[in-house]
């Protein structure tokens, strides 16, 4: 078994086409073809379904897969960080962004990184916070903001800030940011409801609905909150969302907004890191620059309706 081979077989499940993966490792089909059917005599089975409409992952091969991609990824890093440099450190740093702040931190790390520390490369994922904490678990990220969640016995997590969700409102509906909503007003309204499963908000949702006397009336739910946003933009509902998430709508009177009460909803907001395992230099600086960039976020009011952890807030005043 070699990287050739592991490359092909990551390739040709990504592209689903030998034709397509050869092409795209720079050689040719009959290569490609050759790398997989010798890993597959060598493991004993097959790791794709030959079918018209392309090349289908086995379970074998499907789980074979995620370890190959792990396995490159591992020595990906581990060239980086061993190339020489004499300005700085070196290495890859697998980031993990909340959806709902990923236009506030995403370009200004990349800016900061590429200023500051130049030989690390960042690569960035966006998601709701359960699938950062799961990628977070299995390794695929090494750094991730998370929500609501403290430390594990896989995942050590730095209190960041609390963050308050408003109701969302088409434009027309001339919801105020100094005005807030009870949210038995929000769920009498057609409402957008976060869909059940990995989307945290829902669950903040449904503990807060204990005791309301009140049920949501619901005309579609969505698993994202770019299509929850989509929705209330062409005037088909009301929804719940992080007010860092829709703050620029609102400014350019896209949406309406305000914030919950009755009760008020907050998610508190950390920075989570694996606990087992050596953290690279090249991590502890992306760290330390999306922590320093979270802070001058927040205080400049940037972050809508976020308060820092005030340990965080008495550290960042120290600076």
């Amino acid at each position: 078994m070699d990287f050739k081979q592991l490359r092909a077989v990551v390739t040709v499940a990504e592209t689903g086409s030998v034709t397509r993966a050869a092409e795209l490792l720079h050689t040719v089909q009959p290569a490609v073809s050759r790398q997989i059917a010798g890993l597959e005599a060598e493991l004993g089975t097959a790791l794709f379904n030959r079918i018209s409409q392309g090349m289908q992952p086995t379970p074998a091969g499907a789980a074979f897969v995620v370890r190959a991609r792990r396995i490159l990824s591992e020595a990906e890093r581990a060239r980086a960080e061993a190339r020489p440099s004499l300005d700085g450190v070196t290495g890859i740093a697998a980031v993990g962004l909340l959806g709902s702040v990923e236009r506030l931190l995403a370009g200004p790390l990349v800016e900061v990184m590429g200023r500051k520390h130049p030989h690390i490369e960042l690569h960035l994922i966006t998601a709701y916070s359960g699938h950062l904490q799961q990628w977070l678990d299995e390794g695929d990220l090494d750094v991730s903001l998370l929500y609501n969640l403290t430390t594990t016995q896989s995942v050590r997590v730095l209190p960041l800030l609390r963050d308050q969700l408003w109701a969302v409102a088409p434009a027309q509906a001339g919801l105020r940011v100094d005005r807030p909503i009870e949210l038995a007003s929000l769920l009498r309204q057609p409402f957008i409801m976060p869909a059940a499963g990995q989307h945290g908000i829902r669950l903040l949702l449904d503990e807060a609905r204990v005791g309301l006397d009140v049920t949501p009336h619901v005309v579609a739910q969505a698993n994202s909150m770019t299509l929850q946003t989509v929705l209330v933009e062409s005037g088909l509902g009301w929804t719940l969302l992080p007010a860092a998430g829709v703050a620029s709508l609102v400014r350019s009177a896209r949406v309406s907004a305000a914030p919950l009460c009755a009760p008020e909803i907050v998610r508190t907001v950390g920075l989570g890191l694996p606990r087992t395992g050596s953290t690279s230099p090249a991590v502890e600086v992306v760290a330390t620059e999306l922590l320093a960039l979270v802070r001058s976020t927040v205080r400049s009011g940037s972050w809508t309706s976020a308060q820092l952890n005030p340990d965080l807030a008495a550290s960042s005043a120290d600076d």
